[in-house]
């Protein structure tokens, strides 16, 4: 049995081949196509465990791709690992709040995709196993295997990543967290985080909760807490 099942899309040849052979050897699956539209049809019809996917891509580009596949409720939990030449602060940061799981910038080493493919599986088995955790704090119900989130049995709909910031914090109430721990956690580790990506996510989360938003303290000076 195979370690797992990855899709790879890029429109190179070489690369393609470069990640297929260093994958297989490690006793991955590998299945790999050349567009966007292959990779959303493949997704869509086999579930991948993990897709690595290039951002310039003919037709469909790898930021519509991620974006496409978050959105939908049957791909959303396909992790994903961008693997692109695009390395601006600013493409890495719209990659990772669109909804991807990791960043690779182009040339890279086989070695630390491999380490990264690894560290991206085992957080979706952990994550996986934890699902059937319902968190009940205040007035607050959380359900990860369902991805709802209600407040006196009003449900509130959420993006992805303030999803799993908000789960992140009831989970540990009364513990500070930096901005940093917060992004680590949530989209995985070694990215350029910014203050504003995180505030920005809090802000729409107290919004959102209503008066229940008071739950989210901030600790001024450090990060944020969600209260006992």
């Amino acid at each position: 049995m195979p370690k797992g099942n990855i899709l790879t899309v890029d429109d190179e040849e070489d690369i393609l081949e470069l990640v297929r052979y260093n994958l297989s050897k490690e006793g991955y699956s590998v299945t790999c196509v050349t567009s966007g539209e292959e990779a959303l049809s493949i997704a869509r019809s086999n579930l991948p465990d993990l897709l690595i996917l290039d951002l310039m891509l003919p037709g469909v580009d790898g930021i519509d791709v991620c974006r496409i596949l978050k959105n939908d409720q049957k791909t959303e939990a396909i992790p994903i690992i961008m693997l692109t030449a695009k390395g601006e602060e600013s493409d890495i940061i719209t990659g990772l709040e669109m909804g991807a799981d990791d960043y690779i910038t182009k040339p890279f080493s086989p070695r630390i995709l491999l380490a990264r493919v690894k560290a991206v599986l085992r957080r979706k088995r952990n994550e996986f196993q934890d699902k059937s955790r319902i968190i009940k704090i205040h007035d607050l119900l959380i359900n990860p295997g369902r991805h709802e989130v209600s407040v006196k049995d009003r449900h509130i709909d959420f993006t992805r990543t303030e999803f799993r910031i908000l789960q992140f914090l009831a989970q540990r109430p009364g513990w500070v967290f930096t901005r940093y721990q917060i992004v680590d956690d949530v989209q995985g580790e070694d990215y350029p985080v910014t203050e504003r990506s995180v505030d920005v996510h809090i802000v729409a989360l107290r919004k959102k909760l209503g008066s229940s938003g008071k739950y989210i303290e901030t600790v001024h000076g450090v990060g944020y807490r969600f209260k006992e």
